[in-house]
């Protein structure tokens, strides 16, 4: 096993990382977890998750944790409407009998984490470390904190997100700006604060399209709607706009302009006080990326292969991403790391490569004129032109 006697930093506690840090101490490996949070504690911001058959789910089975999925999966919660701006239904899954909601079951983002922080180690996760830099030292690497601390690891694995500080070290290939800019929101308690969505998105997820704008909605199990505004915009509205994005009444008066001829029911999202609001301007690496192999350092989930959320595989990617590393990593075939971290990386960027395509592919299409037509059509597998 090439990664014997190794000890092994991955950097990003989310749902890859945490994977993969699993299957690896399933192989014995000395793993540290680096995450920045300040605790377990910390809310878990996001929709909730689809995993898919093939990716997600596999991983679970393989770190031995798929029962526990299954005591913490939130049925019905893939349940889907899809609505127009004046909230005429074109597909609701809770009447139809061909519901496909159970195919790629879901789960809250806490619940994920918390089961795979339970099945680690104890004190596998450096909490409260935000990573600052790193340099090489000896074969490895020596890697640097916002709280003043520093580590050794012969290995480091770059889990830190779409906004990845140690990319750079392996990579300078830019992201690319997909045309879109979503406005994310959590509304707490939203069966109080904005009962009208509530009651119409009954424990599933929306999709309201028209007018080359979309609105996303799913409802989390701690009573939470978390909604997705997207917009084709230019790459730096969000910095152009002039709208303070911490003042909700900034942003809901862009809201009310930019979707004026929407429902005024829409308008309910901004009502809330206890409401969180953050603008994400959509990118994606280019679909023939590559980069030299390094024996020592490789990326998994949004570091490697950001896109857009627009056909659900990001978590799905990264959980992908860790079961396939680990398995090189603890491969008997393979005669030192870097054979073993290039066969990883060329599956791994081939296989995203095409999921990027698919996802910009959606991306357009759900912010076209005739979105709602195309979606109907894709969900009754006929091709769009």
């Amino acid at each position: 096993m090439v990664i014997k006697n190794k000890k092994i930093a991955i950097v990003g506690g989310g749902p890859g990382g945490l994977t993969l840090a699993r299957l690896l101490q399933l192989k014995n490996a000395a793993v540290k977890v680096y995450e920045r949070d300040e605790n377990k504690d910390v809310r878990v911001q996001g929709a909730t998750l689809d995993l898919h058959e093939e990716s997600g789910l596999e991983a679970l089975r393989r770190a031995g944790l798929i029962e526990k999925f299954k005591e913490n999966y939130r049925p019905g919660a893939g349940k889907l409407k899809v609505l127009d701006k004046n909230l005429n239904i074109y597909l609701d899954d809770h009447t139809s009998e061909n519901s496909h909601d159970e195919d790629r079951p879901e789960i809250d983002r806490a619940p994920l984490r918390k089961i795979l922080l339970e099945s680690l180690d104890p004190e596998t996760v450096v909490w409260d470390s935000q990573f600052v830099s790193m340099e090489k030292e000896g074969e490895g690497w020596l890697l640097y904190f916002k709280n003043g601390n520093s580590y050794y690891a012969d290995i480091v694995i770059a889990a830190d997100g779409a906004n990845s500080k140690i990319r750079p070290y392996l990579t300078d290939i830019k992201p690319m700006y997909s045309g879109v800019t979503i406005v994310e929101g959590n509304i707490y308690n939203a069966e109080i604060n904005a009962p009208k969505l509530w009651k119409l998105v009954n424990g599933g997820k929306i999709f309201a399209l028209d007018h080359n704008q979309s609105l996303l909605f799913s409802t989390k199990g701690d009573g939470t709607l978390t909604f997705y505004t997207g917009c084709k915009t230019d790459e730096n509205w969000i910095k152009d706009s002039g709208i303070d994005f911490h003042n909700k009444q900034e942003v809901f008066e862009w809201f009310k302009k930019e979707f004026s001829s929407w429902d005024k029911t829409w308008q309910e999202l901004f009502e809330s006080k206890e409401i969180s609001i953050i603008p994400r301007a959509q990118y994606h690496f280019p679909l023939d990326q590559y980069w030299k192999t390094s024996s020592n350092l490789t990326l998994l989930g949004d570091a490697a292969h950001r896109m857009p959320p627009y056909a659900g595989e990001g978590v799905n990617m990264a959980m992908q991403d860790a079961y396939e590393l680990a398995e090189c990593l603890t491969n008997d075939r393979f005669k030192d790391l870097k054979s073993a971290i290039s066969e990883y990386e060329q599956n791994m960027l081939k296989r995203s490569s095409e999921i990027t395509e698919i996802t910009l592919f959606n991306t357009e299409m759900l912010h076209a004129p005739n979105a709602i037509e195309n979606l109907l059509e894709m969900f009754q597998g006929e091709e769009i032109q």
